[in-house]
This record gives structure tokens, sequence and C-alpha cells, in this order.
């Protein structure tokens, strides 16, 4: 079964801890520092559209971009009554193309991490790169290689009064990655449904990042801690990038 095939229509309530909110915040702190003020903006991995929602209720126009249909069913029918909703796209981040240029591109939530391929990555930043206007503004997260790690032979529980999540992780030296199987029961009606799904996630050091970065072609890169303006310590547990496309003289 594909991820957030199950999962999607579960997806808000077991993520109701997200501070969304906080994460638009720091993207605001480093726009301000970046003096950018954008109107354009395309939430890459939106997911149900969470970080989407938040940024057009600010005033942007906003394509959510995902490879799930799933998922942004969701995002549309959650967002559809905004009085400025977000257009949503589904496409996968290496195969990214937007019907116009944006100021703004952000990827919350680790969704990077869900590239399993370092090449398929560095295609996935360069389209970024091609999908920003000159001096617009990139910025993602991604849990480090110590979170992914320390996740190996980790049981967590995720459960409210219509859904109970359990999911086991393992990571794989050799590949670099975290496999994490979650076994989903969700009710409907008097009976409880149940189903599977595997989720995996790469382990991208902040080295390898900025080097697809340049690579692609972005400077003024800068590596945060967890929503902080300062370098991140060896133990963080998720970093976060920002990168400018150059303006062109």
């Amino acid at each position: 079964m594909n991820a957030y095939h199950a999962l999607a229509a579960s997806y808000d309530r077991l993520t109701n801890d997200v501070d969304y909110a906080g994460v638009v915040e720091f993207y605001e702190e480093i726009l301000r520092c970046e003096d950018l003020v954008p109107k354009t903006a395309v939430d890459l991995a939106c997911g149900t559209g969470s970080v989407a929602a938040l940024l057009a209720e600010k005033g942007l126009q906003v394509i959510g971009v995902d490879m799930s249909e799933d998922m942004l069913t969701v995002a549309y029918d959650k967002t559809a009554q905004m009085d400025n909703p977000p257009y949503f796209v589904c496409q996968r981040l290496e195969k990214l193309r937007l019907p116009e240029k944006v100021d703004l591109a952000v990827c919350a939530l680790d969704s990077i991490n869900y590239i399993l391929k370092p090449s398929d990555c560095e295609k996935a930043l360069s389209r970024v790169f091609q999908a920003l206007k000159p001096g617009g503004i990139f910025i993602f997260d991604v849990n480090t290689p110590f979170k992914l790690r320390a996740m190996d032979g980790q049981i967590f529980l995720d459960e409210d009064e219509d859904v109970f999540c359990l999911w086991r992780g393992e990571f794989d030296e050799d590949s670099n990655i975290l496999t994490y199987a979650m076994d989903l029961f969700q009710r409907n009606g008097e009976l409880w449904e149940r189903s599977f799904e595997e989720h995996q996630e790469y382990a991208y050091t902040q080295e390898q990042l900025v080097g697809f970065l340049e690579k692609a072609g972005f400077v003024d890169i800068c590596v945060y801690a967890d929503r902080k303006m300062n370098p991140p310590t060896q133990q963080e547990l998720r970093i976060y990038l920002k990168a400018r496309k150059g303006i062109v003289k």
C-alpha cells in the first residue's frame, strides 16, 4: 500500500500536536532577516494542506504540491471554503513543474527525507530552484541522521477515540534508511478497520544537502537548529535550511 493511502483520513487527528503555526512563524522570522515579503508561495509535499492554509490566510497566493492524491483530497476539502484557498497539484518533487514561478518555496515536516535516492533529492532541489523567481527563498527541514538512527528499535503509539496507530522503527546502516512499519486501526461505525503502511526516510547530512543546493545554483545557504536562528548542535533532531535563488545582474 502506498504511504499515506490509509493514513490520509486520520493524519490530522494523529498530528494535532504539530505546531504548524510555529513552523510558519519561523519561516516569517527567516524572511524578515532576508528582507523578503513574498506574494506567492509553493508548499512542497504539502500533505493535508495545514501549512498551505496558514500561508494563504496571510494573503499569499499558494500552490500546494504533493504526490499523494489521498492527502490532497483532504487538503482540498479542508481549504475549499477559505476566502483565498490554495491551489493543489499532484506531483513528485523531482518532477516539479509549476504554472508560474513563485517568491517562496517551503517544505515542512521532514518531507525531503522521504526522497530515498540522493540523486532524486538532487533533482528535486534543482526543480525547486527552477520554480523560484530570482531572489526567491527556499526553506525546508529534515530529520537528522542522529535522530533517525536513534529511532532504530523504537516503538511509538498514537491514538484518539477513533484511530489507533502503532509503528516500529528499524534503521539500516547499509542503505542509510529508516523504515517504520505502521499498523493503523480506524473506527468505522461500531467496527474497527485495520490497515498497514510502510514509511521510509533517508538520513541526509547537512553537508549533502548544502552540496545539492549549491549544485542547483542556490546562494546564501544557512543551516539552523530546530526553529532557532542559530547553528545546529551535533545532537540536533531536526534542522532547517534556507537558500536563495540569486539575482542575475
